[in-house]
């Protein structure tokens, strides 16, 4: 049995995980995020552009764009490589098995190739983490580093654990073991969006790195904290706070975008729907009760006509939110429907 990595589920990451999993079904079947191209581009370019500049990179947002895009910009060609790097390991974030050490070390040589000597290889040296000239963090001695990695795979693997706490641990183990001459910290936020992606395939889009960006010294000081305590439970709360935040973020453009788009007949409601909200004001139904509630079958068309459009603007929710097509699940009126229809 693989050893497992010492962590604490603290109440705040246990009650984010649970905001987070209503929030992203919400983002998912509530929202056109799904199918937002433009934002799913510019959200890579920013995942890409967050995650380098952590470690230091000084090419701009604009940059990072134009390099993606093909055009020739001024600067340093090592860190245009990194883009061009980065950009082709996130490219291929769906091909990756989570806990294959042969992806892992494949996604590392995508991310590094060009860059350092050992690239998609563990490192042969020690390595250390430093402030100025303070050591912050000494990684594992490398003879031990393939084991390590082999065992925390092996545990993330055989682990029952929520996707999403999952992820942030072994982020956190990855960046304490440091199995790389370079790239690690990269590494860790990609294999966390890695295991969020698997989970839902939305988190190939969501930037978690730009929060952790914009917080590099929370973001710094929980990886510290973590290991004073050896204990994940501070970084495990700190990473699912930054995933909360992000999808939040989404969740706003997404209703920004609505009004601003949003046609006439979008905004108008139909008789049917009107009656459909009227069918819920003090009772919760399954699809079938609501169709039959206002005279239809309860067939594809009839819901992507009347009850897909209420959902996505805000007017119904799911009762069972993270399992959409639970046989359990049911519709209620939202306080949006509520005064759609006078009902406050």
């Amino acid at each position: 049995m693989n050893k497992k990595p010492p962590y604490t589920i603290t109440e705040k990451a246990a009650d984010n995980l649970a905001k987070i999993v209503e929030k992203v079904t919400r983002l998912e079947f509530g929202t056109g995020f799904k199918r937002d191209i433009k934002l799913h581009i510019e959200n890579r370019i920013r995942t890409i552009h967050s995650s380098l500049a952590i470690e230091g990179n000084s090419l701009s947002l604009n940059d990072v764009t134009a390099v993606i895009e093909g055009k020739i910009i001024a600067g340093k060609q090592t860190e245009i490589r990194e883009v061009k790097n980065a950009y082709a390991a996130y490219d291929k974030i769906m091909s990756f098995d989570p806990y294959s050490i042969d992806d892992f070390l494949k996604a590392h040589r995508l991310m590094t190739d060009g860059l350092v000597k050992e690239s998609g290889r563990f490192r042969s040296g020690d390595v250390g983490v430093f402030n100025g000239d303070r050591v912050v963090h000494i990684g594992v001695r490398p003879h031990f580093v393939p084991g390590l990695m082999k065992e925390l795979f092996g545990w993330a693997r055989e682990s029952n654990l929520h996707p999403v706490l999952k992820s942030a641990i072994l982020h956190y183990e990855i960046e304490t073991i440091h199995p790389f001459e370079d790239g690690n910290g990269r590494m860790g936020r990609l294999w966390q969006t890695l295991l969020l992606t698997k989970w839902n395939p939305l988190f190939a889009w969501i930037p978690m790195e730009s929060v952790l960006y914009q917080n590099r010294p929370d973001y710094y000081r929980a990886i510290e904290s973590a290991r004073n305590a050896n204990d994940s439970g501070v970084f495990i709360e700190f990473t699912l706070s930054s995933i909360l935040d992000i999808i939040k973020l989404q969740e706003k453009l997404q209703e920004k975008h609505q009004v601003e788009h949003q046609d006439k007949h979008q905004v108008d409601l139909s008789e049917r729907q009107r009656a459909a909200l009227k069918s819920l004001t003090d009772k919760s139904l399954s699809r079938k009760e609501l169709f039959a509630a206002i005279g239809l079958s309860a067939d594809s068309r009839a819901f992507k006509r009347i009850l897909e459009p209420l959902l996505i603007s805000g007017f119904i929710a799911m009762t069972v939110a993270d399992k959409p097509n639970s046989r359990l699940q049911k519709y209620r009126l939202t306080d949006k429907g509520r005064v759609a229809i006078g009902a406050t």
